[in-house]
């Protein structure tokens, strides 16, 4: 892939990359792994010859890369062209012509002998320089608006440029195929593109390539089909930049090709890195639901989007299948830089109680008994539907501790005495020292165990028949502190109240679950 941001792309900006700006993507796109970078067009303006010649005096081009330039058939500029790139060790000498009915009938007024002559008398130029230009350049042709031009006589002017370029097993001439705008349906670029591959001459010694614009937002899918039908070679942007509706998105195309199991050979492993130096020096946004590089293409905001998620997550911690098959998310979000609990499970009033769940779970240690999930799913879903708004991780984790834990009004113990017996029915008494609505009372009952005896306790003094419906503990298992937590479900009559208790000690984080669990019943009577 030939990433062509800083010619195509930068030309279709608002406000076009300064000399450092350009410097900085540069690097970027060695970075990423491209190793045919279009650096501009180096007799349109002063910016990008002096671009061109700092890359080259500065050496910032790896041995590895080659740099493209684009030319129009025009001595001066051809001339120009090669002056920038004097002392350049790998390069690509771009050079272009309008072949369309349209540009030939409206804007030449040239009849398709007289363009075949333009496209002729610069194929001469570019070789004459290059014998007297000391480098490795190689050729490339574009019959620009190659879509809306015959197919018939795409194939007689670019055979005129190969027959005097003469390529060569060793010295391979690219032959590129724009979609300068869009017509057609995908299928018709690569039928265009298969006869160009099936009619070109010394077929074995070009490289056929594809550059797609976005028009009919099919640009990918031209792009595929194109390769389908025997392309060799894309030329596209980071993002898709570029005129009108922009180019082929090389993320987007190469993230294709890895979620297939073909290895586009560019790395897109931290994709927020790319996203912010993009947004700075272009001055553009990428767009929220961006293929692969949008912030909320992992996300899932729905609940049982988020429920499905987060079951296939634990699949794939019980089971480590060979293949990413969670679903909902085509890719594994961390392949590019993202990260599950801030980017795939998002809250706002459309969650459910699995990814509300997942969500406490995976980001702060706190897993909710099943039975339990669903009501604070509602609670959740509630303040953020009245809030009219998506909240935060830590928004969530707040309304559960402020609902649920270590709840004080209006009960609260301040000191538990415990004493084993001998009575094998009754083995444990509890004394416990409280305060309800500030007033101190002094507890005293026995239990088959800690949890049960204080519960004895307070059955007597509340006057309240209430069961212990569900129980579960565990270790919170991102403090440092090891908090032990338990969760507590009591039956009032035909009701459920759910209290939680974190404490050091689990027999204290149980008896505080327990009184959370009656002061919800208590505030609510």
């Amino acid at each position: 892939m030939t990433g062509v941001d800083l010619r195509d792309g930068n030309q279709a900006l608002i406000i076009p990359m300064s000399l450092e700006e350009k410097l900085e993507f540069f690097k970027l796109l060695v970075k990423i792994g491209f190793k045919e970078i279009e650096v501009g067009f180096p007799a349109a303006s002063e910016t990008e010859y002096e671009f061109c010649r700092a890359l080259i005096e500065q050496n910032l081009i790896p041995d590895d890369v080659t740099i493209q330039v684009l030319t129009q058939s025009r001595e001066h500029i051809i001339a120009k062209t090669f002056e920038a790139l004097k002392g350049c060790k790998n390069a690509i000498v771009h050079l272009y012509n309008s072949t369309s009915l349209a540009q030939r009938e409206q804007v030449f007024r040239k009849s398709k002998q007289e363009i075949i002559n333009i496209a002729v008398f610069g194929a001469k130029l570019c070789k004459e320089y290059r014998e007297k230009t000391e480098g490795n350049f190689r050729f490339e042709y574009s019959p620009e608006s190659f879509t809306g031009t015959e197919p018939d006589f795409a194939v007689e002017i670019c055979n005129a440029v190969i027959d005097i370029w003469q390529p060569s097993e060793h010295d391979k001439v690219i032959i590129n195929l724009p979609v300068t705008v869009s017509h057609s349906m995908p299928h018709v670029y690569a039928n265009q593109v298969e006869y160009m591959c099936d009619n070109l001459n010394n077929r074995e010694n070009l490289i056929i390539s594809l550059h797609p614009h976005n028009d009919r937002g099919c640009a990918v899918a031209d792009t595929e089909m194109g390769l389908l039908a025997g392309a060799d070679r894309v030329e596209g942007t980071l993002f898709g930049n570029g005129e009108r509706t922009g180019n082929v998105d090389i993320i987007t195309l190469g993230m294709n090709m890895f979620s297939q199991g073909v290895d586009p050979e560019l790395d897109f492993s931290n994709m927020p890195e790319l996203t912010e130096l993009y947004e700075r020096v272009t001055r553009m946004h990428v767009y929220d639901r961006q293929p692969y590089s949008g912030k909320l293409v992992f996300a899932a905001f729905s609940g049982s989007h988020q429920d499905a998620i987060a079951k296939g997550m634990k699949f794939r911690e019980e089971q480590n299948p060979d293949h990413w098959t969670v679903p909902y998310l085509p890719i594994d979000p961390t392949d590019v830089g993202r990260v599950y609990e801030a980017d795939v499970i998002r809250i706002n009033s459309q969650s459910g109680k699995g990814g509300i769940g997942y969500l406490l779970e995976t980001q702060f240690g706190l897993d909710l008994p099943k039975t339990m999930r669903e009501e604070v799913g509602y609670l959740v879903k509630n303040i953020s539907d009245h809030a009219h708004k998506e909240l935060k991780p830590e928004e969530v984790r707040d309304i559960f501790m402020n609902h649920y834990v270590n709840i004080k009004i209006p009960l609260e113990y301040q000191e538990i005495h415990y004493v084993q017996k001998n009575n094998t029915q009754s083995d444990m008494q509890a004394t416990l020292m409280l305060t309800k609505h500030n007033e101190s009372y002094t507890l005293k009952a026995d239990g088959s165990g800690r949890l049960d005896a204080v519960s004895n306790a307070l059955r007597t003094f509340l006057g309240v028949k209430f069961t212990i419906k569900n129980y579960t503990e565990h270790a919170v298992t991102d403090s440092s502190a090891s908090d032990a937590i338990a969760y507590v479900a009591i039956a009032i009559e035909d009701k459920i109240y759910w209290g939680v208790g974190i404490k050091k000690d689990i027999s204290e984080a149980s008896v505080a679950g327990l009184f959370s669990a009656l002061n919800q019943y208590l505030n609510q009577v």
